[in-house]
């Protein structure tokens, strides 16, 4: 039967199992926002205050999930509100689909109102993207776009669709949409032996996991890896909750922030095996001195990936998951007694600490979010000190339970990342940590988490300051704070009692454990605004550029 493009793109919605978009309308999305509301029993759409605040919970929601993440625009300023998110989840391979309105075909260069290329401005920042010029092409062009989405390397498509072509007639017919298969045609015999050789033959084995273990679903096939060859895990930020924190075999998080027993044994391994890792330069710093008594075999689905920031002897390219099953029964059981008493002894005395007392402290509101949650929540954050102490200080046991702007770096991506993650896992409770900078960025969003009642915890690290831009300042540039003080409103409290949410203001311990507390029982959207020192610092640190061995302390 023949129906509107509008309609077609909510066929081929419901077809890939999508049942919550987010987005905002506009002139040339007119059709397929007309189409939502005519579908609101098999689609929920969940309207944000701003465009980005939509990439970023469709992130969110991909994130929470591993689904693809959907969001929606319109045509000019609505589609280019979209493109921080869209490069956010790019860099940290996270699977999403923009669907943007444009222009009616007769219209498309000649400079029409609310008229860009969107596809040109995302070219970079995106897995594949389209415009769609003719109807017939609708249905197979969104179905291409979720399987590019979600295959191999996941990462975001942008599909533009004229508005003609979303008012236009065509046959629809439903299609089981395509398999999404590991990548396994490029794991060769040859290169799994070689890697099981360079095992056999390591004292001090070192594994270096990011978040490719989490995209793949290999958690699991990670612990029983490293419990096998006696390898200690340090993850990446994106790795967190990848494998468990909780476990002895772990190092916590490496690089710039890392922990001291991960930055070492790094640093002292003989074999380096980074399995769904990019070596980012937050990892690596001086890449001359990085791992420089390892021999690097590196496991990861991407090909570009292998060598590219770091040179790697041996390499597997496939599924993470894949690879493993096929590692773990080639492998001999290993002890490495001496390799791991070392690892211990940088993990007992080096622990991530800070000194308490009765003040309020950021890492004493992250040990009391972890002990009032017992480790159970979702962890969203924002980008700098806060994200850092989240990272540090929460023990994440389990993949999807950290979400974070990783490879951009994106200040004001949480607040949207976090309706997008609680909307996916209803059961779940969803934890926001923020700065005061990086909230003031997107907390618009408070009006979405109002009206729809997204029982996010916020969590607002006040230090009136842009922490981590101070905290260089402090140590690099001899403390000539240029445009990093934030003394100004609004007032927080009263900025979340205007959009209807109930605050908390703390100053102290027990007002911020007596308003968690209260705020995890009632289960409802709460702004907490805590008080802590502009001075505050996130350490252990490595200079950048600097050896990653060669940490600050105090």
């Amino acid at each position: 039967m023949k129906i509107n493009g509008a309609q077609i793109i909510i066929e081929c919605l419901v077809e890939q199992g999508v049942d919550t978009v987010f987005g905002y309308p506009g002139g040339q999305a007119l059709n397929i926002y007309d189409a939502l509301y005519k579908n609101s029993d098999r689609i929920n759409h969940i309207l944000t205050a701003h465009e980005q605040g939509a990439s970023h919970a469709a992130d969110g929601y991909a994130r929470a999930t591993g689904k693809v993440g959907v969001c929606i625009a319109t045509s000019g300023p609505g589609a280019t509100n979209l493109v921080t998110g869209i490069a956010t989840a790019y860099m940290d391979s996270i699977p999403m689909v923009a669907i943007t309105g444009q222009v009616p075909n007769s219209l498309i260069g000649k400079d029409s109102f609310q008229e860009v290329d969107i596809a040109g401005i995302t070219m970079c920042i995106t897995k594949h993207n389209y415009i769609v010029k003719e109807i017939k092409d609708l249905a197979k062009t969104l179905r291409e776009a979720f399987y590019i989405a979600q295959s191999g390397r996941p990462g975001p498509v942008l599909v533009d669709i004229p508005k003609d072509v979303t008012a236009a007639l065509y046959d629809y017919q439903y299609e089981v949409p395509k398999s999404i298969l590991p990548v396994t045609e490029t794991i060769h015999e040859k290169n799994l032996q070689i890697a099981v050789d360079l095992i056999k033959n390591a004292e001090r084995p070192f594994i270096y996991s990011g978040g490719g273990i989490i995209a793949s679903g290999a958690q699991k096939e990670l612990l029983q890896f490293a419990e096998k060859i006696s390898a200690p895990v340090a993850t990446a930020l994106m790795g967190l909750g990848g494998f468990p924190e909780t476990h002895p075999l772990s190092t916590g998080m490496i690089g710039m922030h890392g922990s001291v027993a991960s930055n070492k044994g790094v640093t002292e391994c003989d074999l380096l095996i980074a399995i769904g890792a990019r070596f980012s330069d937050r990892v690596v710093s001086d890449v001359n001195k990085f791992a420089p008594h390892a021999t690097i075999l590196q496991i990861d689905v991407d090909p570009a990936e292998v060598g590219k920031n770091v040179p790697a002897l041996a390499s597997i390219i496939g599924d993470a998951r894949e690879i493993l099953n096929k590692l773990i029964p080639l492998v001999p059981k290993q002890e490495n007694k001496e390799w791991l008493e070392k690892i211990q002894s940088w993990r007992d005395k080096f622990k991530y600490t800070y000194q308490s007392g009765d003040t309020l402290r950021p890492q004493f509101i992250m040990n009391n979010i972890y002990d009032q949650t017992q480790g159970e929540a979702i962890i969203t954050t924002e980008v700098g000190q806060h994200q850092m102490w989240a990272a540090q200080f929460y023990k994440y046991t389990k993949p999807r339970t950290f979400i974070s702007s990783g490879g951009l770096g994106t200040m004001g991506y949480g607040t949207g990342a976090s309706i997008g993650a609680q909307i996916a896992r209803p059961d779940e409770r969803v934890v926001h940590i923020a700065g005061d900078g990086s909230f003031r960025m997107n907390c618009n969003e408070l009006c979405t988490i109002a009206h729809y009642n997204v029982p996010v915890i916020i969590v607002i690290m006040n230090n009136t300051t842009l922490g981590m831009v101070r905290q260089w300042q402090t140590s690099f540039y001899d403390k000539r704070y240029s445009q990093t003080d934030l003394d100004r409103g609004p007032d927080f409290i009263l900025l979340a009692k205007a959009y209807g949410v109930k605050a908390y203001d703390v100053t102290t311990q027990d007002e911020f454990v007596n308003a968690f507390e209260e705020a995890w029982t009632n289960r409802e959207p709460v702004v907490i605004n805590c008080h802590i020192d502009k001075d505050e610092k996130v350490l252990p640190m490595v200079a950048p550029g600097a050896a990653i061995d060669n940490i600050i302390l105090d």
